[in-house]
């Protein structure tokens, strides 16, 4: 039990200073000096860098795939669900450094491996049922493709993190996922849906 505290402290440290940083330019002797512990203590769990950043990745991914399955199990309906998504989306959005996705698609290709996977057999299976459960209940418009629309969707989360299409100095990460969410999700509702939708927002906003 003690290690896995450890091992979920060093993690922790590990996203810490990511998020705000990179990865690259986080060294392990960053992350020893910002948990106030030594670098031998690291070593014992993980090798190196590339290990807990592997780590870091298995783990938010399963914590966002128990987030998801919570939301769909408390929400009454699609909008709902897309509206609650939405709202969890806007702290983890805000908080991600664009260039912590750059660099782990450069330096650290297990990791990004992990995330494609995630990405393939997670979130586009989830949005793929969400939009055909959206269809059988009058929200979504019958005429959309979900495969289709749900990979568009999952390709277009990762384009705004892309900084050369978005530079960091010029747009915040988390405005330029909103926008993308907005311009879906109305995209994609009958008018059914869109009056459900206006609804929950107007509630969100007071």
């Amino acid at each position: 039990m003690k290690q896995n505290v450890q091992i979920d402290r060093i993690i922790q440290g590990g996203e810490d200073l990511f998020l705000s940083a990179g990865i690259k330019s986080v060294t392990m002797d960053d992350i020893a000096k910002h948990l106030g512990m030594s670098k031998k203590t690291i070593y014992q769990f993980f090798k190196d860098k590339n290990e807990l950043v592997i780590a870091l990745v298995k783990k938010k991914l399963k914590d966002d795939e128990e987030q998801i399955c919570s939301i769909i199990s408390q929400s009454g309906n699609v909008i709902e669900e897309m509206i609650n998504m939405m709202k969890c989306s806007e702290d983890m959005f805000s908080r991600i450094n664009p260039i912590v996705i750059h660099d782990m698609q450069k330096y650290h290709p297990e990791a990004w491996r992990e995330f494609q996977n995630f990405k393939a057999d997670v979130l586009i299976h989830t949005l793929e049922e969400l939009l055909s459960k959206g269809i059988q209940q009058g929200y979504i418009r019958p005429e959309i493709n979900a495969k289709i629309l749900a990979r568009m969707r999952v390709s277009q989360v990762e384009m705004g993190f892309n900084t050369q299409v978005f530079p960091v100095a010029d747009f915040s990460p988390w405005k330029v996922q909103y926008q993308f969410l907005e311009h879906f999700n109305y995209g994609i509702c009958t008018l059914k849906g869109h009056k459900l939708l206006n609804k929950h927002k107007n509630i969100s906003d007071e």
